[in-house]
């Protein structure tokens, strides 16, 4: 399809990518390499001026059909949501562990082709543009403190952790390691020392200077809360009752917990049945887990195709990949390239000393959430779309629809009975509650709401609430906690997506009666594209 509404969001891509090829690139956009991408202030003020420019334009013209109306909505709302950030100086103190500007800027280097001596030049000069990137983006830093925008000293310090991790030596070796020896070997290791050098730089940077001056407090505050997440959910919703209902579904799902691990076990807690499966559910060695890993996927796509879900043919396959030395603590997807080049992938960290003996029972719900039904399905959709949707609806993302319907995708699973190997629904309601807590934390702690005893958050407090309600593993406890603290609004878009999802299928269901198709709904569902969660129901409503 063109229209103008179209050509424009296929201008705002395509400029927007120009001021960040980076991140453009990383995110499988169509771009023309370039070394490096502009994160100083007179880069984000660039980005600032097109969104403004494009919603100017978007003012003057008028939808002409359906998709244009969709397109039009989505541009609209996701622009003003970008444009509010900019506004309040996000992108000055733009400090945050474990994910950020720094895990970025890796996965730029990784996500890069590596397949000809071109890609490896490429690779080596994104490597090598690793200072001058990380040194504009300490500028952004520095106009932010003088402008009193300042990030927490907590993600300061905490990716001060980071940057040094990232500057041992490992980062990028099991990658240049691949390439052997050849014409760009020397320019890939110098690219690499630079790269490293500029990891130790930030560090050193984060804790003696930018921690010294950093926010003393971890809370962002109601406004800035505000407006990060309406950037996450794509509405903006009643926060307070939001917080009273993440209690509320915390405590329903420990009921189900509580007769969950009584099947493993009768009269077993819920610890208690951990630790057995701990104990009995699990594979040895790194090629098992990602073998593992991968039928577990192949077997989901197998199952869904034809049944409940459209699987076009290039969504077939997702390619499972273990991120060795990652400090993330959770596993995460990343999409196909415009042109499907290169595929889906989950990425399942094992960081440092983790051993070889990986506990399984608790992942299967993950590889629904990451895979089939989940990122995987609904993201590649885009990509296999076509001219239905503009290129910024095949190239944008909303974490209230998108980890919404992940963890609907983790329900739907549950609902078709699949959840039958020993302990993986378990595992499956301990995810729940993980997101219900986050629920509660985030908001909790942002917007200094008490505890349900009348108690304060504290860090220490979060912990403890995350590991014992919400049923996170120990190991994995504070890199959570540090997440939810430095990336406002965007913990609670998992469980307020899927509560959005489930009301749009109730009130389809309710609608259309017996007319009601499970299959049907998922196409109209993932043929959408993203949008906000404040017009999910209504969009869904308009295509049947």
């Amino acid at each position: 399809m063109t229209s103008p509404i179209f050509d424009l969001c296929d201008d705002y891509v395509t400029r927007s990518a120009a001021l960040d090829p980076v991140g453009a690139a990383a995110s499988g956009i169509d771009v023309e390499f370039a070394a490096t991408s502009d994160y100083s202030p007179d880069g984000y003020a660039a980005q600032a001026d097109l969104i403004r420019r494009t919603l100017g334009t978007l003012s003057t013209l008028e939808p002409e059909g359906e998709a244009d109306v969709r397109a039009a909505a989505h541009l609209r709302e996701r622009l003003e949501a970008e444009l509010a950030c900019h506004e309040i100086g996000e992108p000055l103190r733009a400090v945050q562990a474990p994910f950020g500007l720094l895990t970025d800027l890796r996965d730029g280097v990784d996500l890069l082709p590596h397949e000809t001596e071109d890609d490896w030049r490429n690779v080596a000069a994104r490597l090598a543009g690793m200072p001058e990137m990380l040194g504009s983006w300490r500028t952004s830093l520095e106009e932010g403190l003088s402008r009193g925008l300042a990030a927490a000293r907590r993600q300061a310090l905490e990716l001060a952790v980071q940057a040094e991790l990232f500057a041992t030596g490992a980062t990028h070796a099991g990658l240049i390691g691949s390439y052997g020896d050849g014409p760009a070997r020397s320019a890939l290791e110098k690219g690499a020392a630079a790269a490293y050098s500029a990891y130790a730089e930030t560090a050193r940077y984060l804790r003696e200077e930018y921690a010294p001056r950093a926010a003393g407090t971890d809370a962002v505050g109601a406004e800035r809360y505000a407006v990060n997440s309406r950037l996450n959910l794509g509405a903006d919703i009643d926060l307070a009752d939001a917080y009273e209902w993440g209690w509320a579904e915390l405590a329903r799902i420990e009921e189900e917990l509580a007769a969950e691990a009584h099947r493993v076990r009768p009269g077993a807690s819920v610890a208690e049945a951990t630790a057995i499966l701990d104990g009995t559910q699990f594979v040895e060695g790194l090629d098992a887990y990602r073998d593992w890993l991968q039928e577990r996927h192949d077997q989901a796509i197998e199952q869904l195709h034809g049944t409940h879900f459209d699987i076009a043919e290039p969504l077939r396959r997702v390619d499972v990949t273990l991120s060795l030395g990652s400090t993330s603590g959770a596993a995460y997807y990343t999409s196909p390239s415009e042109d499907l080049s290169r595929p889906g992938r989950t990425w399942w960290p094992v960081g440092e000393g983790a051993g070889e003996r990986f506990t399984v029972w608790n992942e299967l719900t993950t590889v629904f959430h990451e895979g089939v039904p989940g990122h995987h399905l609904q993201l590649g959709q885009t990509r296999v779309a076509g001219e239905s949707l503009s290129r910024f609806g095949r190239n944008s993302w909303v974490s209230g629809h998108g980890e919404g319907w992940a963890l609907y995708a983790e329900r739907l699973a549950d609902e078709l009975g699949w959840f039958t190997e020993p302990g993986t629904r378990l595992g499956m309601l301990g995810g729940s509650a993980l997101r219900a807590a986050r629920v509660v934390i985030d908001i909790g702690v942002h917007l200094d709401l008490p505890l349900p005893d009348g108690s304060k958050w504290t860090f220490d407090k979060a912990c403890e609430v995350l590991r014992d309600r919400g049923r996170c593993e120990p190991h994995r406890v504070h890199a959570e906690v540090v997440r939810y603290f430095g990336w406002p609004g965007q913990a609670p878009s998992y469980k307020l997506g899927e509560r959005a999802w489930l009301a749009a299928r109730e009130e389809a269901r309710q609608r259309l009666g017996a007319d009601f198709d499970l299959r049907r709904w998922h196409t109209a569902a993932l043929d959408l594209g993203p949008v906000g969660l404040a017009s999910l129901a209504d969009a869904l409503r308009r295509v049947g």
